[in-house]
C-alpha cells in the first residue's frame, strides 16, 4: 500500500480513505424503529460482521495490494452475547468500551499495521513539522477568516506557489488520516457495533420509566383528591378558631368597655380597677387588628380617651402627692401606672423632669446676665457690650449671687425630698396580686435606684454649670474664689438638712401610714437607714457634692497662704535685723485667727488651712534663725551684753510669744479637728527648737564660766587672821553674785 499511495492521486486518495457512516436514532416516544447501522468503505477495507456494506465498489489496487487488511475480523457480540451486567447503564458502558484483541490473535491485519507502523511515524513527524511551519500557523488560530487569508495571499505571495504548498500540506494531513483509520478501523466497528445493543437497553429502560411514570400518574390521581379536601379543611378550621378567638375578644371588650365606663365615674376611689381594666383591654388588642369592626368602633374610641384620661388623672395625683409628701396619693399613683404597665417608664420620666428642673435652676442662678440686671425694667446692653457689674455695684452683684445661691440650695433640697419620698414609696409597695415590690420593678434591669439617679445627675449639673459659669466671668470666679467657704458653708447646711430630713421623715412616714393605703405594704428590713445614702460602697455623696468646688477651694487657699505670708514678708525686709515688734506680731496673730476661724465651716478646708498656718509658722522661724547673731560677742559672758546677744534675746521673746499666741488660738477653738491641731502643734515645736538653740550657745558659755570660777575658789587662802575691828572690807565673798 506504501507503493502505491504516491501513484495515486489526491482525489483517488480521498475515495480509498474509509467512509464510516453511523445511522443511530435513540429510540424515545416519538422514534420509530432504529434501522440497523450501515457502513460504507471506498478503499476495499470489509465490515466487520453484523454490519451491512451501503455500497458495493470493485476492489481497486489498494484494496489487492499485499498485506491490506486481510485477515478476518472476530466477530463483535450481539445483544444476546453480552455478559450479564448490575443495569442498563453498566451494560452500557462495557458496550460503548472499545474491544483489545492480543497481537498475537491478529495475523493478516496486524502484519498489515505492523507494516504501516513506519509510515506512521514518519507522517507524524511530517505533521509536526507542518504546523510548526510559518505558512499553516495561520490554520491555527481561532478566528481564522478564509476571506482575510486569501487576500493576503494574493497580495504577499505568487498565487501558484501558494497552491502548491497548500495542496501539499492537504496531501499530507490526507495521509494521516488515511493512516489513522486504517489503524484504528477495528475499534471504530466494535463501537458501532455495541451501538445496537445500547439501542436495546435504552429501550428496555424507556419502557420502565414509562411504566414507573404510569404508575405515579394512578397514585396522585387517589391522592390529589384527599389531599385538597385536608387542605380546604385545614383552612377552614384555622378560620373558625380565628372568627371564634376575634369574638372572645369583642365579647370581652364590650364586657369590660362597660365595666370601664362605671369605674370612671366613681371617680379617685376606682381609678385603681378602672387602670387594671385599661391594661386588660391592651392586652386584648394586642397582635390582632380590630380596626373596621363596627360593633366596637366606639368602643375602641372611648378606651383611647379613657386611657389618656386616667394617666393625665394619675400624673396630677402623684405631683400632688409628691409636693405634699401624702403616701396615700403617691401609693395610688403608682398603683395606677403599675396597672396600666407603665410604672417604670413613669418614673423614669418624673426623676429625669426633676433633674431638668433643677439643672435648669442651677444655670438661672448663676446667669450672669439675671445678676447684673435684676429688674425687667434694666436697659439691655447694645450689641458686643460684655455683661459686667459696674464698679459700685459689686456689693449688690454679690448680693444678689448669694441670695440666688440659697435659694437654688432651697429648691435642691426640697426636690430631694421629693424623689426621696418616692422612692420610699417604691421600696414599701407591693401590688396586692402579684405581691412585686415597685422598685424590684424599677431596678431588675440593673438599673440604680432613683434617688442615686438623681443625685449623681445634680452634682454633675452643679460641677457642669459651675464650671461653664465661671469660665465666662470673672465676676463669678472671683466671687467664688474670694468666698470660697460661705459658699462651703451653704453645701454643708444643705447636706445636714438633707440628712434630718430624711431621719425626720423616715420617722414620720413610719407613724403616719393609713391603713387602707398599707394593709398591703411590707417595711423594708432596712428602714431605719439613711434613705440619702446609695447602698454603694464606692460612692460617697457628700464627697460628690463637694468635688464641684474643687478648683475653687485651690484658688482658695493659694490666696489664703498669701495672706498668711504677706504680714510675715513685712515684718522682716530684706537687711532688716531687728525682730518684730508687739503690734506686728499681733497683727500676724489676728490674720492666723481670721483665717481659722473662716475656715472652721468646714473640717477639711480647716485641715487645709491649718496646714498653711503650720507654713506661716515654719517661715517665721526661718526669717527669725536669720536675724541670730552667731559670731563670739553673742556667746561672751564676762562684759556687758552685746549688740548681738540683745537682738538674740528679743528674737527669742519674739518666737516665745509668737508661739504663746498661736497655742492659744489653737485652744480656743471649739471644734478644731485633731489632725488640724497637730499640724500647727508640730511646727510650734519648731518654734521652740529654734528658742533653744538660739540661747543654747550662751547657756553653754554661762556654764563654762561658772565651772572656771568654781574651780578658782579652791586657790584662795583662807587662813589668815580676820581684821580686828571684826568687819571684812568687802560684804561679802568675790564668789557670790
Amino acid at each position: 500500500m506504501q507503493a502505491k499511495l504516491p501513484e495515486t492521486s489526491l482525489s483517488c486518495f480521498h475515495r480509498e480513505v474509509p467512509v464510516l457512516r453511523l445511522n443511530i436514532c435513540f429510540r424515545g416516544k416519538r422514534c420509530g424503529p432504529v434501522p440497523a447501522p450501515t457502513f460504507s468503505c471506498a478503499c476495499g477495507m470489509p465490515p466487520a460482521p453484523g454490519v451491512r456494506r451501503e455500497t458495493e465498489e470493485s476492489a481497486g489496487p489498494t484494496a489487492s495490494a499485499p498485506g491490506a487488511l486481510g485477515p478476518r475480523h472476530q466477530p463483535a457480540l450481539g445483544p444476546s452475547q453480552l455478559p450479564a451486567c448490575d443495569g442498563p447503564a453498566a451494560t452500557a458502558e462495557r458496550i460503548l468500551q472499545p474491544r483489545r484483541e492480543p497481537r498475537a490473535g491478529r495475523r493478516g491485519g496486524v502484519a498489515g499495521a505492523g507494516r504501516g507502523a513506519p509510515g506512521c511515524g514518519t507522517a507524524a513527524a511530517t505533521v509536526r513539522e507542518l504546523l510548526q511551519d510559518e505558512c499553516y500557523s495561520d490554520f491555527l488560530n481561532e478566528d481564522f477568516d478564509v476571506k482575510t487569508y486569501t487576500s493576503q495571499s494574493i497580495h504577499q505571495a505568487v498565487i501558484a506557489e501558494q497552491l502548491a504548498k497548500l495542496a501539499q500540506g492537504i496531501s499530507q494531513l490526507d495521509k494521516e488520516l488515511h493512516l489513522q483509520v486504517v489503524a484504528r478501523h477495528e475499534d471504530l466497528l466494535a463501537q458501532a457495533t455495541g451501538i445496537e445493543s445500547l439501542e436495546g437497553v435504552l429501550q428496555m429502560m424507556q419502557t420502565r420509566i414509562g411504566a414507573l411514570q404510569g404508575a405515579v400518574d394512578r397514585m396522585k390521581a387517589k391522592i390529589i383528591e384527599p389531599y385538597n379536601k385536608i387542605v380546604a379543611r385545614t383552612a377552614q378550621l384555622a378560620r373558625l378558631q380565628v372568627a371564634c378567638d376575634l369574638l372572645r375578644r369583642i365579647i370581652r371588650i364590650l364586657y369590660l368597655s362597660k365595666r370601664l365606663q362605671g369605674q370612671l365615674q366613681g371617680g379617685s376611689r376606682e381609678i385603681t380597677k378602672a387602670a387594671q381594666s385599661l391594661n386588660e383591654l391592651d392586652y386584648l388588642s394586642q397582635g390582632i387588628d380590630l380596626s373596621g369592626i363596627e360593633v366596637i368602633e366606639n368602643d375602641l374610641l372611648f378606651i383611647a380617651r379613657a386611657r389618656l384620661e386616667v394617666e393625665n388623672q394619675a400624673k396630677r395625683l402623684l405631683e400632688q402627692g409628691v409636693e405634699t409628701q401624702n403616701p396615700t396619693q403617691v401609693g395610688t399613683a403608682l398603683q395606677v401606672f403599675h396597672n396600666l404597665g407603665t410604672l417604670k417608664d413613669t418614673i423614669t420620666s418624673v426623676v429625669d423632669g426633676y433633674c431638668a428642673a433643677v439643672e435648669e435652676n442651677i444655670s438661672s442662678a448663676l446667669d450672669i446676665k439675671v445678676l447684673t440686671q435684676p429688674s425687667q425694667s434694666a436697659v439691655r446692653g447694645g450689641p458686643g457690650r460684655s455683661t459686667m457689674p459696674t464698679p459700685g455695684n459689686t456689693a449688690a452683684f454679690r448680693a444678689s449671687l448669694w441670695t440666688n445661691l440659697e435659694k437654688l440650695v432651697d429648691n435642691i433640697y426640697t426636690v430631694c425630698g421629693q424623689v426621696h419620698h418616692l422612692q420610699k414609696i417604691l421600696a414599701k409597695k407591693r401590688d396586692p396580686v402579684s405581691h412585686i415590690c415597685f422598685i424590684e420593678e424599677i431596678v431588675k434591669d440593673g438599673q440604680s435606684e432613683i434617688l442615686y439617679t438623681f443625685w449623681n445627675s445634680v452634682t454633675q449639673a452643679l460641677s457642669s454649670q459651675f464650671h461653664t459659669a465661671t469660665n465666662s466671668s470673672m465676676f463669678l470666679k472671683q466671687a467664688f474664689e474670694g468666698e470660697y467657704p460661705k459658699l462651703l458653708r451653704l453645701y454643708n447646711d444643705l447636706w445636714k438638712r438633707l440628712q434630718q430630713y430624711s431621719q425626720s421623715i423616715q420617722g414620720t412616714f413610719n407613724s403616719s401610714g393609713t391603713t387602707d393605703l398599707y394593709a398591703d405594704v411590707q417595711y423594708m428590713e432596712d428602714d431605719t437607714q439613711d434613705g440619702f445614702l446609695p447602698k454603694k460602697p464606692d460612692y460617697d455623696p457628700e464627697k460628690a457634692l463637694k468635688d464641684s468646688l474643687q478648683p475653687y477651694e485651690a484658688a482658695y487657699l493659694s490666696k489664703s497662704l498669701s495672706r498668711l505670708f504677706d504680714p510675715i514678708n513685712l515684718v522682716f525686709p530684706p537687711g532688716g535685723r531687728n525682730p518684730p515688734s508687739a503690734d506686728e506680731l499681733e497683727g500676724i496673730i489676728k490674720t492666723i485667727t481670721s483665717e481659722l476661724n473662716v475656715a472652721a465651716v468646714d473640717a477639711n478646708l480647716t485641715l487645709a488651712v491649718s496646714k498653711n498656718v503650720a507654713k506661716t509658722i515654719q517661715l517665721y522661724g526661718v526669717k527669725s534663725e536669720q536675724l541670730l547673731s552667731t559670731q563670739g560677742d553673742a556667746s561672751q559672758v564676762i562684759g556687758p551684753l552685746t549688740e548681738g546677744q540683745r537682738r538674740n534675746v528679743a528674737v527669742v521673746n519674739s518666737l516665745y510669744k509668737l508661739h504663746q499666741s498661736v497655742t492659744k488660738v489653737v485652744s480656743s477653738q471649739s471644734s478644731f479637728p485633731p489632725a488640724a491641731e497637730q499640724t500647727i502643734i508640730s511646727a510650734l515645736k519648731g518654734i521652740h527648737a529654734l528658742m533653744g538653740s538660739a540661747v543654747q550657745p550662751l547657756l553653754t558659755s554661762v556654764g563654762d564660766a561658772v565651772e572656771a570660777i568654781i574651780i578658782t575658789m579652791h586657790q584662795e587662802d583662807f587662813s589668815g587672821s580676820l581684821p580686828s575691828s571684826g568687819k571684812p572690807d568687802v560684804p561679802c565673798s568675790l564668789y557670790m553674785t
